[in-house]
């Protein structure tokens, strides 16, 4: 039989003491956080590759506002400070296509000194700042402190946070983060993950701009190095040299040319092995070298090139690179000039005769310097037509990635074939403009017309 106890625990609710329920609602609260720790998570490793997936800043900052909207904003907006101290707007996106169209409101902004707008108190260090009331009118005398009334406004702001970017004990610039629905306003809450976004956007600025100004550097030193190129001779000479654009990238490519003492004219085309400011170091190094050497001994170029390996395996040993040296002379005033050429490693010098006809020049080929100081170093001699120019180019001008070596070289080919009338600047240029597509590798290059074989002074060989 059923006792009276038994009735009582029979109708007692299903959430009375010792349900369950209470137990459930922990293990969801705990859930909501495990879950929120994960979304955060995953928005802060987003934000990383967004900054780390290139070192052009105003890029990264684009790519960083598209991961934080919509995800943490319905729109975001990124100024910054210039080395002038002046401050700009570089990007605003909204979580809406129609909401701001492209450089709406990017650009100069007024002066923050003395601005009483939040940004200009972050731009002091204050901050992460919530902003939940936006009914100040705009201040003429504050021209900063009406832009940013007019962009809260214009975007239908709600609530917002404004964060200083500040790393290593410098501000770069201002984040400001906003949501437009009350459902889903910032909080408090908000401003540690917010504060720790502005930190690694910060280094991620000052990183790229420590970089740029290292490349920067070593363009100017290489740029300062490139020779000036002799033009009182009947030879005519013109060379190039364009740094990587795509990633900033600055290598030890590098062109020269000089007369000889006997009067033979030195063309020298080469690629030190690397892309930094120790590649463009250890060209110039290694451009004086070859020049003293060239200057010193006055022997053959698979010679000249056989003596530059055994100095570089000495000082720079495990270190490569290619190169091409080259004389243009001429037996008497009547004769054919000549291209007396070797080559180490390096792609082939192309002739392009006055009629469009081009061909590589394959003789005089060994392998790379600094492999072996003992290898053979051969040479060719090549007779050049009358108003035809030599080409001596880095490989930067005629390789890319998606395709193969032979593809560029026939491009260039072609394009050198349309030019062969064309000023031996304007040959340059062109091919410059024509082949080089995605500025990933520096590209050097250097040309040289002959005249015909009556004109100009008679240059002897050895």
């Amino acid at each position: 039989m059923r006792s009276e106890r038994d009735d009582r625990h029979a109708r007692e609710p299903a959430d009375g003491p010792g349900s369950g329920r209470e137990t459930d609602d922990t293990d969801r609260e705990i859930d909501a956080e495990v879950q929120h720790a994960l979304d955060r998570l995953t928005l802060l490793i987003n934000v990383t590759e967004a900054l780390a997936s290139t070192l052009d800043v105003d890029t990264g900052l684009r790519r960083l506002c598209r991961t934080l909207v919509p995800g943490l904003a319905d729109w975001c907006a990124v100024d910054l400070l210039d080395e002038h101290g002046e401050l700009h707007r570089i990007v605003v996106e909204h979580r809406e296509a129609e909401g701001t169209s492209p450089g709406l409101y990017e650009g100069l902004l007024p002066p923050a000194k003395g601005s009483a707008a939040a940004g200009a108190r972050a731009l002091l260090g204050v901050g992460p700042v919530l902003l939940t009331d936006f009914a100040a009118p705009p201040d003429p005398h504050d021209p900063l402190h009406a832009r940013e009334q007019e962009l809260f406004e214009r975007l239908s702001a709600d609530t917002a946070v404004v964060a200083p970017l500040r790393a290593r004990r410098q501000v770069f610039g201002v984040l400001t983060l906003a949501r437009t629905r009350r459902e889903a306003a910032l909080t408090e809450d908000s401003l540690p993950l917010v504060e720790d976004l502005a930190h690694r956007v910060a280094l991620a600025i000052d990183n790229a701009r420590l970089h740029a100004e290292a490349q920067r550097t070593a363009e100017r030193l290489q740029r300062s190095l490139l020779p000036e190129l002799p033009d009182d001779g009947p030879l005519e000479l013109a060379a190039r040299y364009q740094p990587a654009v795509a990633n900033a990238r600055v290598g030890g490519d590098w062109y020269d040319a000089f007369v000889l003492p006997d009067g033979a004219m030195t063309l020298i085309i080469g690629d030190i092995a690397g892309h930094d400011l120790r590649a463009a170091v250890m060209m110039s190094q290694t451009r004086n070298m070859l020049r003293g050497i060239a200057c010193d001994r006055k022997e053959p170029p698979g010679k000249i090139l056989a003596r530059l390996d055994a100095a570089h395996q000495i000082l720079y040993p495990h270190q490569t690179l290619t190169c091409i040296y080259a004389l243009v002379e001429r037996l008497g005033a009547d004769e054919p000039w000549q291209l007396h050429y070797a080559v180490a490693g390096h792609p082939a010098p192309l002739l392009v005769t006055q009629e469009g006809e081009t061909r590589f020049l394959t003789g005089g080929r060994s392998m790379l310097l600094g492999m072996d100081p003992d290898g053979h170093r051969p040479a060719d001699i090549e007779s050049l037509p009358p108003d035809s120019t030599v080409l001596l180019y880095t490989d930067g001008l005629v390789e890319r990635r998606d395709e193969g070596l032979d593809r560029g070289l026939a491009r260039l080919r072609q394009h050198a074939a349309a030019l062969a009338r064309e000023p031996l600047a304007t040959f340059c240029d062109e091919l410059l403009s024509g082949l080089v597509d995605d500025g990933t590798d520096d590209v050097a290059m250097i040309a040289v017309r002959v005249a015909p074989p009556h004109t100009g002074p008679a240059v002897a060989t050895p």
